[in-house]
């Protein structure tokens, strides 16, 4: 999934199975489902479907799905972090399926649907206590948004997944979608790229899930090089975003130190960067000590008072989140785990498994356009850094990637307890545990006061 070409189009028909996607009896039991109800009017099936028929089916549509953008490319240059799904039963497709008592359908190899088949902004808000956050905070704030190359369907492919979940409209007309280049310019834009467009849009998509009513600002780097990127960073805080996303990465290197003071250390802002796809390891610019890295999670419904269960996302020995020990960057003072002498990644996490992925909506890609599930860390980056943006203005001094830290062990954070991203010689870089771990950082939000300068 790596290539030397930094402008590789789209990456086709490489499919990825994810052996724990299916779904069996018991976890439809926990679910509180066990034998589905009778099915909804408006299906073929009026007899009853139980828990263990719908199981197998989920067992026979394991989810399939490929590199949204170009993989990993030569140095200096970073790759997107999502997967699209291409084929399979997604976990929101078997909620949905099994709540009407039907056996789930299933995703067609490169097929987009004219219909969700992801968790959408309801799911979102409802798994990490957003509800109520999401309606009212958000006015004012603006989320950017950095991706490299442009989406020319970005502001409609918006338009189109607002709509579909009720939500206000945000365009360039009403002053709430903003579309740049690196430089600032509204008109001088980088050359389209159909796989970054599918990034662009997760990144817009759930911004608009977590946090409605803020503004988000695209900014989009002439190329996926480190400094292009970097660039494109320093221009969102210039145009006045306190809260910025970043949903790429490569490998670490020595240069990486000089990379955090030229364009993530920006106190007072809000930098979240995806901890990215390939399973254990580190990755730049999540190593950075100015950002918050966000590891992913495999995200389901759960009988429990939650509503939802999470553990570490892991598809295989390479693909899952990412974790680790930098090897480079300082350990930021706030950061007290022992193990690790240098920066510690991650810090929080959020949804990112294909198999438990989110509805996106791409007009642009180069097959499979319309309605598609993503995954991958490039989700969770967005998510918690709208989260931040629903929790009000950092401290003007601050690097808000310490506030998780002060809320360690509360009710503030979901700690996710289970699941591993590989194998390592110090277990919590790579496995879950109580408090702090590598995959996972102190857990997943709920609500907004983990997140907050208060």
């Amino acid at each position: 999934m790596r290539t030397s070409n930094p402008n590789s189009p789209h990456i086709r028909g490489r499919w990825r199975r994810i052996g724990s996607a299916a779904v069996g009896a018991t976890a439809l039991v926990v679910a509180g489902l066990g034998t589905a109800a009778h099915a909804s009017a408006d299906t073929a099936t009026s007899h009853k479907v139980s828990a263990k028929t719908i199981a197998t089916q989920v067992a026979k549509a394991h989810v399939q799905y490929e590199k949204a953008c170009a993989a990993t490319p030569k140095k200096g240059y970073a790759a997107c972090n999502a997967l699209r799904v291409t084929g399979g039963t997604t976990a929101f497709m078997e909620k949905q399926a099994a709540l009407k008592g039907i056996a789930p359908k299933t995703v067609k190899p490169n097929a987009a649907s004219d219909s969700p088949t992801g968790y959408g902004p309801s799911d979102i808000q409802s798994a990490y206590g957003l509800t109520d956050a999401a309606s009212s905070n958000g006015s004012g704030e603006t989320v950017a948004i950095v991706d490299a190359y442009d989406d020319p369907n970005a502001e409609a492919d918006l338009a189109t997944y607002r709509s579909q979940y009720g939500l206000s409209d945000c365009t360039s007309d009403n002053g709430c979608f903003t579309k740049v280049g690196q430089t600032g310019s509204t008109t001088s834009l980088p050359s389209a790229d159909s796989g970054w467009a599918g990034e662009i849009s997760l990144d817009l998509d759930m911004v608009s899930a977590t946090c409605p009513n803020c503004n988000i600002l695209l900014v989009e780097a002439k190329s996926a090089s480190d400094a292009n990127l970097g660039t494109a960073v320093n221009e969102a805080v210039k145009l006045g975003a306190k809260f910025v996303s970043n949903s790429y990465g490569g490998s670490e290197s020595s240069s990486d130190t000089s990379y955090d003071s030229k364009y993530y250390n920006h106190p007072g802002v809000a930098i979240t960067a995806s901890a990215g796809d390939e399973a254990y390891g580190a990755e730049y610019p999540a190593g950075s000590r100015y950002v918050t890295a966000v590891g992913g999670t495999a995200l389901k419904t759960s009988s429990n008072s939650r509503g939802w269960t999470e553990s570490v996302w892991k598809t295989s020995s390479t693909e899952g989140t990412g974790s680790g020990c930098s090897a480079y960057d300082a350990k930021p003072s706030w950061q007290t785990d022992s193990g690790c002498a240098k920066r510690m990644i991650a810090d929080v996490s959020a949804v990112a498994d294909p198999a438990t992925g989110v509805s996106v909506y791409d007009s642009y890609g180069s097959d499979g356009t319309g309605w598609n599930t993503y995954g991958g860390t490039s989700a969770s980056s967005p998510i918690i850094a709208s989260v931040y943006a629903l929790a009000g203005t950092p401290g003007s001094s601050d690097y808000p990637a310490q506030y998780p830290y002060a809320a360690a062990g509360t009710s503030a954070l979901n700690d996710v307890t289970s699941g591993n991203n590989g194998t390592c010689s110090t277990s919590y870089f790579c496995t879950a545990k109580s408090g702090y771990d590598g995959p996972t950082g102190w857990g997943t939000p709920e609500g907004t006061s983990a997140f907050s300068a208060g």
